[in-house]
């Protein structure tokens, strides 16, 4: 098993404490984090260190720059609690400024230089100030590029091409606005994605500019690990980082083609390195045949990894002894292999056919189902809104959930019972589905396949239709939402609008 490690790129801050085992366990993640608070105060920013490691440690500074190195952070920890752990990859893969990360994960640049290049690059962008917004899009990249040929604007671009069904939009917010009413006409689900700073489109060549003008010059060595390219296409060879990090501003960002072309060469586990499934998301979707592991997402990490290796390892010796016996062992006269060393071969252990077996007719496998995650952003500086947002990135911490205490259904009595009927007939006409098999407690993704920008596009309905706005931001319901826990949602909402 040959594993791929990848890093996100612009996700929202990480939850506090999320650090706290790994770093007092490992050497090298205390020693990473320390490189990166030293970057930050030579750019007169915070320690980024404390509010990942420390329960209760104060709230942190709502600025891009501090946001990008705290991904930053995760991501360079989780790499060394893979390496502390045995894991090795065969590639880094980067989505976005994750790039920047894979690179310094690589040993390409240090620690210290990637996150100054990090703040650089938000510097720019802030100073740009481009009044530009990002649209994932439930297409793929064709259909995509067709809706942004609709307006034919310089500045509207096809940023990414995510999964087989999702590609992301980036251009001016009015253009945006149209391209979300096309969509809606042709019934493709689609939803704004909320992140400092937008990228990907010819628009950023400003920042592009600049980046390269006023950057400081980072040494790029050899490195210990191959660096694959979205954007590039290709392994990162032995380019300017700035040069590198600067061009990517503008370039269209192919995740969906390099993690085929991995797949394709060997690579069958994708490990991510940050605290939720964002870029494994894109990769399940994409070979769904393709293991994958977000290790902070899993109770115990370690032991997630530990067990990673272990099946490697066992996949190793059974391939190992499946070619000892085939090529090694006697044949008998029907071409099955007899015992090696010990051990039955896999050819000799399976029955020979009955006479005239009768062929059951072939079933097709099912076709991939993508299901994205998004999210809304985190609460920005007045300079980061006047940058309005985003990167393209599913999204990562999950928002504060509002769903009713345990037995609210039941004090919330009929007006609970009224509320979900309307549910099941919403949810029924706009997924096909009989209102009475909607089940209240069956999982909107999990089980009934409902992929999120469709439920993004859902609760936007009933929003609308129960006269709750703010119902929308809640990311909670569609990370594991259920008819009844929205039904719960809208309950509750409504009994404290009353209250208010």
């Amino acid at each position: 098993m040959d594993f791929v490690f990848v890093m996100p790129g612009t996700v929202n801050p990480p939850r506090g404490g999320i650090l706290r085992d790994i770093h007092n366990r490992y050497e090298t993640v205390r020693e990473a984090l320390s490189r990166i608070d030293k970057a930050a105060q030579e750019n007169g920013l915070p320690d980024i260190s404390p509010r990942l490691i420390e329960d209760g440690a104060a709230s942190r500074q709502h600025s891009p720059e501090v946001q990008y190195l705290e991904i930053f952070a995760v991501s360079i920890a989780v790499h060394h609690l893979l390496l502390a752990e045995g894991a090795s990859p065969m590639a880094l893969v980067g989505q976005s400024i994750g790039e920047l990360w894979a690179l310094a994960a690589a040993e390409h640049l240090s620690v210290e230089d990637a996150a100054r290049l990090a703040v650089a690059r938000s510097q720019v962008l802030t100073r740009q100030a481009w009044n530009g917004k990002m649209l994932a899009v439930a297409v793929d990249g064709r259909r995509a590029e067709s809706l942004a040929g609709l307006i034919a604007h310089p500045h509207l671009a096809v940023a990414c091409e995510n999964a087989p069904r999702q590609s992301v939009l980036s251009g001016p917010l009015p253009l945006i606005e149209r391209v979300e009413r096309v969509a809606d006409s042709l019934g493709w689900p689609n939803a704004r994605v909320e992140v400092p700073h937008p990228t990907h489109t010819p628009a950023m060549a400003q920042s592009a500019y600049d980046l390269r003008a006023t950057a400081p010059r980072v040494p790029y060595g050899a490195g210990r690990w191959r660096v694959c390219s979205p954007w590039l296409g290709r392994d990162i060879g032995a380019e300017d980082p700035v040069v590198l990090v600067a061009d990517a501003l503008t370039a269209r960002v192919r995740m969906l083609h390099t993690i085929r072309e991995l797949y394709a060469a060997g690579a069958d586990a994708f490990v991510e390195c940050g605290e939720y499934p964002v870029v494994t998301k894109l990769v399940e979707a994409a070979v769904p045949g393709a293991r994958c592991v977000v290790p902070l997402n899993e109770p115990d990490p370690a032991g997630a990894i530990r067990s990673l290796i272990a099946d490697a390892a066992e996949i190793r010796s059974f391939g190992m002894r499946f070619s000892t016996g085939r090529h090694e062992g006697s044949s008998n006269g029907n071409g099955a292999h007899a015992e090696v060393s010990g051990a039955v071969s896999p050819v000799s252990a399976i029955p020979a056919p009955a006479a005239e077996p009768v062929s059951p007719t072939p079933v097709a496998p099912p076709a991939p189902v993508f299901r994205p995650v998004l999210v809304p952003a985190a609460p920005q500086t007045p300079a980061a809104t006047a940058a309005t947002a985003t990167e393209i990135a599913a999204p990562t911490e999950r928002a504060p959930a509002t769903e009713p205490a345990a037995g609210a259904a039941d004090t919330a009595g009929s007006d609970y019972e009224t509320v979900l009927a309307e549910l099941r007939t919403l949810y029924g006409d706009f997924l096909g589905y009989p209102p009475d098999l909607l089940g209240e407690d069956d999982g909107l993704e999990s089980e009934l396949g409902v992929e999120s920008l469709k439920q993004v596009a859902l609760l936007a309905r009933v929003a609308d239709q129960f006269g709750l706005p703010d119902l929308r931001a809640n990311s909670s319901l569609i990370t594991g939402g259920t008819l009844g826990r929205i039904a719960g949602a809208v309950v509750q909402a409504r009994a404290g609008a009353v209250g208010r």
